[in-house]
């Protein structure tokens, strides 16, 4: 073999790897190319799937997992009501400290206004019983702004401390989170001194006095303001047994609309024996 077939053979063998080796990478780069098209293709037809799926899952999360949720809160309630009462009592703490001082607050004012209003009848009324009595005029306007009233009504589910409905004569701090607490403090003293067979029956706050009337399947928490007499607790639990009979007849407990505005027409319209 010449030096010129060596030469051909050698560049030919060479010639032949560099082509090989090109055609690999550009076949490698079509299947590539036929993936993103074919992804590309793919997604514009799984898209609007997979968006419907998701949306369907957004819409249904509350019916598919609401009940699942409100019974996994029941038993974490159930199990933790120490935890409960520790983890929420500063946060709920401060909040009625605020609401208290506001209420102070408004009260000074409803005392300055009575006391400018000399001239109605009202006026003329509270003037000669002071005269009469030689009790101060504003005296005698705080123990009228001091009649006990119901500032808000809570019907809790027992046990769970799950709200059912309420009734609240102004806004008020997170309602759910005031039945959990009421609870969880009403599960720990009756735990604390072990009656069982014994319910307690009020929470003493400043201001307030929270009356708590128990029935079988939920307990309503009455939230009162002013001066509260035992003669007034007497009425305040007639009146809760006669809407608990109300609620138990028309069977409420299940539509929380319904409930509310039951509690509405008749705790708002309450007038207790003194007033």
């Amino acid at each position: 073999m010449t030096e010129d077939e060596k030469l051909a053979l050698l560049k030919t063998i060479l010639l032949t790897d560099d082509r090989e080796y090109a055609e690999s990478i550009t076949h490698k780069i079509n299947v590539l190319e036929e993936i993103l098209r074919e992804r590309h293709r793919l997604s514009e037809k799984v898209s609007p799937i997979i968006k419907e799926q998701l949306d369907d899952f957004t819409k249904n999360i509350p019916q598919n997992l609401g009940p699942a949720i409100t019974e996994s809160l029941k038993i974490q309630i159930e199990n933790s009501k120490d935890e409960v009462v520790e983890a929420l009592y500063p946060i709920l703490g401060k909040m009625i400290k605020k609401y208290i001082s506001q209420e102070i607050k408004v009260l000074s004012e409803q005392v300055n206004k009575t006391a400018k209003d000399t001239f109605s009848m009202q006026g003329i009324k509270r003037k000669m019983k002071s005269i009469f009595t030689g009790v101060s005029e504003n005296e005698i306007i705080i123990s009228d702004l001091g009649n006990a009233k119901v500032e808000q009504v809570f019907i809790i589910e027992k046990g769970s401390g799950i709200l059912i409905g309420s009734f609240h004569l102004k806004e008020t701090v997170d309602e759910d989170m005031i039945s959990g607490m009421l609870t969880a403090i009403k599960g720990f003293v009756e735990d604390a001194f072990k009656q069982s067979n014994h319910d307690l029956q009020s929470i003493e706050y400043d201001l307030y006095e929270i009356h708590l009337h128990n029935f079988h399947k939920y307990y309503i928490a009455t939230a009162v303001s002013g001066t509260f007499t035992e003669t007034l607790e007497n009425e305040l639990e007639n009146f809760n047994l006669e809407v608990s009979q109300e609620i138990n007849k028309k069977n409420l407990l299940d539509s929380r609309e319904a409930l509310e505005e039951l509690l509405l027409t008749r705790y708002s319209a309450l007038k207790f024996s003194n007033q």
